[in-house]
């Protein structure tokens, strides 16, 4: 009987803190959101920084559109679209981490040009100098 009771015990402990699949879904919908906040944060810092660099503003606001639209398809390969229910319940929750993945690669991507480079980088184009 004791150990029921700790069996008991243990199972409930678990219960209590499983999240649904919905909770789920939506605990990663707010990673994405997250990190869509975080890119464009970014990404606006940069257009203010470099704002008196026309050419490589124009160029990045190209580039990030272009981006974007790799990352649409980049999702509509990795989930093409099947028939409802095809990816089960759990697609939604693929779906958004994935999607905050590509999202903050992107963001570590453009960050070099908050944080600057060495002095002496040969190669640095146009990101500014630390």
């Amino acid at each position: 009987m004791k150990h029921f009771l700790s069996i008991l015990v243990i199972i409930t402990m678990f219960s209590c803190s499983a999240q649904t699949q919905l909770q789920q879904n939506e605990e990663t919908a707010k990673t994405f959101e997250d990190a869509d906040r975080e890119l464009n944060k970014v990404y606006q810092q940069i257009l203010t920084d470099y704002k008196a660099d026309k050419v490589f503003t124009d160029n990045l606001k190209a580039s990030q559109r272009i981006w974007i639209q790799f990352r649409d398809s980049e999702m509509k390969m990795k989930f093409p679209d099947r028939p409802a229910g095809h990816y089960g319940s759990i697609q939604p929750m693929c779906w958004s981490d994935y999607k905050a993945k590509l999202t903050t690669e992107r963001t570590e991507k453009l960050k070099i040009w908050l944080e600057g480079t060495e002095e002496g980088d040969a190669c640095s184009g146009s990101v500014k100098t630390k």
